[in-house]
């Protein structure tokens, strides 16, 4: 089974990844060959035992430990797999598509790829028609990014285009649907993103400090061409539900990184000024930042 054939068997193929789970729910990912074996603490596990059965089967090690088996998902995936830089965890990717509207077929625009993580998410909503074009200016991330995704698809992907360079020095300005900036300063981008964004178009800044959230904010109001920014945080937290005893699980995703959503309005279109009372010394002589409309500089 291949992820870009779209075609599953019923049964575990040859060269599938498999998610082993122990008694503790730890999770071990194996790749399936003829012959092989995955050894744990509790003795080796035969890969024949896996090939052909279906996915839910338990499995037993050599010692007798029981491990229940199913395909890799995505999200697994990429919290486990090599990276270089800091990957977009499955919480806000999953925010990023749905808030960005995602859809298959559209062109999207992402910086910087890091390890590879949101790009399989967006590759996977855009399809095999859609296009991805993404941005890394590290070489060694690019690498590694380009490595994650083969191993996942298990092949090149043909809506990817992965280039190693800066966004704005290096775009070759094709039109796009989406926008995704994943990198230290986003407002540097904000004039390019509005030349290559189509009209309705919407731009997604992921940001990991409050000072990139508010500095990427007011760009976006000072440029004047997207709709007023809105900036989110996300969390999540598990819960433990056993008869009587229900309560927070220990297991809780907390800070990770602040989202920021626009969308992109027509050519030579202002957004009517928005009513706003900034706090008292919000702009104040210490912010050196731009200002929006109607907020003047303090003596």
């Amino acid at each position: 089974m291949s992820e870009l054939s779209g075609v599953r068997t019923g049964v575990f193929d040859i060269g599938e990844r498999v998610t082993l789970s122990d008694s503790k729910g730890r999770r071990h990912s194996v790749k399936l060959t003829p012959g092989g074996s995955f050894h744990t603490t509790k003795g080796a596990i035969s890969h024949d035992e896996l090939i052909g059965q279906p996915e839910g089967t338990v499995v037993r090690s050599a010692g007798g430990a029981a491990y229940l088996a199913f395909r890799q998902l995505l999200e697994e995936f990429t919290v486990t797999m090599p990276r270089g830089a800091a990957v977009v965890y499955p919480k806000d990717a999953a925010h990023i598509l749905v808030q960005t509207d995602i859809f298959p077929g559209a062109r999207v625009l992402e910086a910087g790829a890091g390890s590879g993580a949101l790009s399989m998410f967006l590759l996977r909503a855009i399809g095999s028609t859609g296009k991805l074009y993404s941005y890394e200016r590290r070489e060694d991330f690019a690498k590694i990014a380009q490595r994650n995704v083969e191993t996942f698809f298990g092949g090149p992907h043909p809506a990817w285009t992965l280039r190693v360079g800066d966004l704005v020095a290096d775009n070759t300005g094709e039109e796009v649907d989406r926008v995704i900036l994943d990198m230290l300063a986003p407002w540097e981008c904000i004039d390019l993103v509005a030349d290559v964004l189509v009209p309705g178009g919407l731009l997604c800044c992921y940001v990991a400090t409050t000072t990139q959230l508010g500095r990427t904010m007011d760009t976006l109001r000072v440029h004047g061409g997207f709709t007023e920014p809105v900036g989110r945080e996300y969390t999540a937290r598990e819960w433990h539900a056993e008869g009587l005893a229900i309560r927070p699980g220990h297991g809780t995703s907390g800070h990770t990184g602040f989202l920021i959503f626009t969308r992109r309005l027509a050519p030579g279109v202002t957004a009517p000024a928005r009513k706003r009372r900034p706090a008292p010394g919000a702009y104040g002589p210490d912010y050196t930042g731009p200002r929006p409309a109607g907020v003047e500089e303090q003596p």
